[in-house]
């Protein structure tokens, strides 16, 4: 009768466990649920939609590469090329200059400047779009504040160019990159810097050997992030640049609204599906760096 005793303890346990376990799964359910309706029917009508082409005089479809080779050539070849080349230039700037202002806020005693610091930049990460366009063409434009009063226009400062665009998105990703950095930062362990010093390294050789390679994952998973975020943007240079500066969201945009040759109509579909590929890429290398960087750090 006694040695019955510890099995009967054991199935209410295991009973008991699975019922804790059940809620659980039935929590995230919705979460999974909506994801599959915002996310994945949207992608599929686009993946399907990038595959298929109508014939105006019978009205059937059929499934061809046409789209995706059109979308590969000519301007909307330039389109694309012209986004890679904007995200990966103000990627890389936001990286150089979002690292030292991180490092000064991080090796700052005061803790009233740290949550300032990253409470702006946690607002100006999310500030694009129209408002941030209007506000850079109000101080920046042709006939800006800055630009009458520091006499731009003479010197041939164009807003509306390739390189004020970059100007204008670094302004929001220079903050994300200090929010991107800044835990990584933290993660530097103050005993690294000392044996360092103690075995005669200067600031440079430290910075060089021992934060720099440990910052690696990190450095370049938020290059991988800034690069996303730059190549996703639409609003900000639909409103400031036009047509002027080709990217590949408003050839998408130009294509929605029916400015294509008859039979292309689902091009924009073929370019949308142009940048999944280019984010899924991105995203491939994001998330090992940054599992590699959480690695480093919390050793």
């Amino acid at each position: 009768m006694t040695a019955a005793l510890p099995h009967a303890d054991v199935a209410p346990t295991a009973s008991v466990k699975r019922r804790r376990r059940a809620p659980g799964w039935l929590a995230v359910a919705p979460l999974l649920v909506f994801t599959a309706v915002a996310f994945g029917i949207p992608a599929l009508a686009m993946l399907n939609g990038a595959f298929t082409v109508q014939d105006r005089a019978t009205g059937t479809t059929s499934y061809t590469l046409g789209n995706l080779t059109t979308s590969l050539q000519g301007p909307y070849l330039t389109a694309l090329a012209g986004s890679v080349k904007l995200s990966a230039v103000t990627a890389v700037l936001g990286v150089a200059l979002g690292l030292p202002l991180a490092q000064a806020v991080v090796a700052s005693r005061s803790r009233a400047l740290r949550d300032a610091v990253l409470t702006g930049s946690g607002v100006l990460a999310n500030f694009g779009g129209v408002p941030l366009a209007f506000a850079f063409v109000a101080t920046l434009g042709n006939a800006g504040v800055l630009t009458r009063h520091l006499g731009l226009a003479d010197a041939g400062w164009n807003l509306y160019s390739f390189w004020g665009l970059v100007i204008v998105y670094l302004y929001f990703l220079i903050p994300l990159m200090v929010l991107t950095i800044t835990p990584a930062l933290d993660g530097l362990r103050s005993q690294w810097r000392e044996a360092a010093r103690n075995n005669g390294a200067t600031a440079v050789q430290y910075w060089r050997h021992v934060a720099l390679p440990v910052l690696a994952p990190s450095l370049l998973g938020g290059l991988v992030l800034l690069f996303g975020s730059a190549f996703a943007a639409y609003a900000t240079a639909a409103a400031m640049v036009g047509s002027t500066v080709p990217l590949v969201t408003l050839q998408i945009a130009d294509a929605i609204s029916g400015n294509v040759l008859v039979g292309q109509e689902n091009v924009a579909l073929a370019l949308s599906l142009d940048m999944v590929l280019v984010a899924g890429l991105v995203m491939a290398v994001y998330l090992p760096l940054q599992r590699r960087s959480a690695r480093w750090l919390d050793a």
